[in-house]
């Protein structure tokens, strides 16, 4: 085993001084590896997506326990989660699905505030913050504290309450987790900043009634449409069943393998196994003074280790 493995890694007489791993027709192999690897993870997504899927460990309640912990650390009041922004948040998360977009308006116009008030959310003040690719809650919220835009809305006085929806689903062609966050307020708060925004989003501004504190005066309420993926019993729910309910139905469908990090992990491995391989025979050539017609080892861990950056980078996911 242990001279198999030298004629693997090393370079020696016995491979022509070059690792077995890098000749022609061992590299052929593994790429035909790697494209049939991607066919079978792709049928057993399609037809066992038990075995096979997108899962993460994102809580709805860790997400709110974050911010208000980053909240707190500013000098400002919790947030409350609201069932009626959590309706808002999923409705928001589905139409992306539906409509195959990522990002704050849909491509047929309809804005997030849209989502807000058909949860019988009546807000004066909203804003919204959207995450997707992310594992878990901590990376979520430091993804978001981390864009000043995002910051913003998280730590503005402005802000009450706030609702959150994680959902799984193949958006532009990609199997992901979005992450949405919708925030709001249905009173007036008095602010000594000038410069802060009347309503906090990322991209978008609503238009916000300025003389009344009734914005029902301004905008007519429309009749509450519940989505269909929240429970609406008509009794007395405290507010944070409903991100309790959500969290469980997630959680029972959670695959047994998380496909995207499986495959992240596999990209990754491969492309440091084959960096490895090459700076060892870089520096065995070197130390016994080989002299050969096959070279170019510095170029091709260069771009290799430029690959590997790469994937740890799209691997932290994406905020707007």
């Amino acid at each position: 085993m242990r001279g198999f493995l030298h004629h693997l890694f090393f370079p020696r007489e016995d491979n022509n001084y070059r690792a077995k791993l890098l000749h022609h027709k061992l590299l052929f192999l593994i790429i035909l590896f790697i494209l049939s690897m991607g066919v079978f993870t792709s049928a057993v997504k399609t037809h066992y997506p038990s075995v096979l899927g997108i899962s993460s460990n994102i809580s709805l309640d860790q997400l709110l326990s974050d911010t208000n912990q980053k909240r707190q650390e500013n000098g400002l009041p919790p947030l409350s989660m609201n069932s009626e922004l959590g309706q808002a948040a999923a409705a928001k998360a589905s139409d992306m699905f539906a409509k195959n977009y990522w990002a704050h308006n849909s491509p047929d116009g309809t804005t997030p505030w849209v989502f807000i008030r058909n949860a019988g959310y009546n807000y004066v003040y909203a804003g919204e913050n959207l995450a997707r690719g992310f594992t878990n809650s901590s990376d979520v919220i430091n993804a978001w504290m981390a864009s000043p835009e995002h910051r913003e809305n998280m730590l503005s006085s402005k802000y009450a309450d706030v609702g959150f929806a994680v959902a799984t689903g193949n958006l532009t062609g990609e199997d992901t987790v979005l992450v949405v966050e919708e925030l709001g307020s249905r009173n007036f708060v008095a602010s000594t900043q000038n410069s802060q925004k009347t309503v906090e989003s990322p991209t978008v501004t609503p238009e916000i009634p300025t003389v009344t504190p009734e914005p029902v005066t301004v905008t007519p309420t429309p009749v509450p449409v519940t989505p269909e993926v929240t429970p609406a019993p008509k009794t007395v729910t405290p507010p944070n069943n409903y991100s309790q309910l959500v969290l469980e139905a997630a959680q029972n469908n959670k695959p047994l393998i998380n496909s995207a990090v499986f495959t992240s992990n596999l990209a990754k491995g491969v492309a440091g196994l084959f960096i490895l391989v090459l700076i060892l025979d870089m520096l065995v050539i070197e130390r016994r003074k080989i002299v050969r017609f096959v070279g170019h080892n510095l170029d091709h861990i260069i771009y290799l280790s430029f690959i590997l950056v790469l994937l740890f980078l799209l691997a932290r996911g994406f905020v707007i």
